[in-house]
């Protein structure tokens, strides 16, 4: 096995290594130019902007990116993967975040608290992303 400076680092970042297996996504490869967070349409209101995230991850700050709500307000709209020069996926980033804090029991709304009249008054867009979070 050839050793490099990148596997060396995700042997002592264990988070690292496991959001890229559960992703798919290689994080080195951003540069933080900030495209994402910036063409985000709900950066506004993310406690941590996408490429923050990426960044956190990347330090392994579990417990601060799993902790944020960051990841359950993204919307899967694919802009930050539009406007990615470096083609990666945060939004597929972020669905693997969510199934890993679920993993670990963080889940911020049971089903139970949706109510029909908040389904019926909410764009599909956000009902289709909702489920997708859930189902994650």
């Amino acid at each position: 096995m050839k050793i490099t400076i990148e596997s060396l680092s995700k042997t002592k970042n264990p988070f690292l290594a496991q959001v890229e297996r559960e992703t798919g996504e290689d994080l080195s490869r951003c540069y933080q130019c900030g495209n994402c967070s910036g063409s985000c349409p709900v950066s506004d209101e993310m406690e941590i902007p996408v490429s923050q995230i990426i960044r956190f991850v990347t330090l392994g700050q579990e417990k601060t990116v799993l902790e944020s709500n960051s990841m359950w307000v993204c919307v899967s709209c694919f802009q930050c993967q539009y406007n990615c020069p470096k083609c990666l996926d945060p939004s597929k980033l972020m669905e693997g975040l969510r199934r890993l804090s679920l993993r670990k029991g963080h889940a911020p709304i049971e089903m139970a608290q949706v109510t029909g009249e908040f389904i019926e008054r909410s764009p599909q867009q956000a009902i289709v992303a909702g489920f997708r979070k859930l189902m994650s």
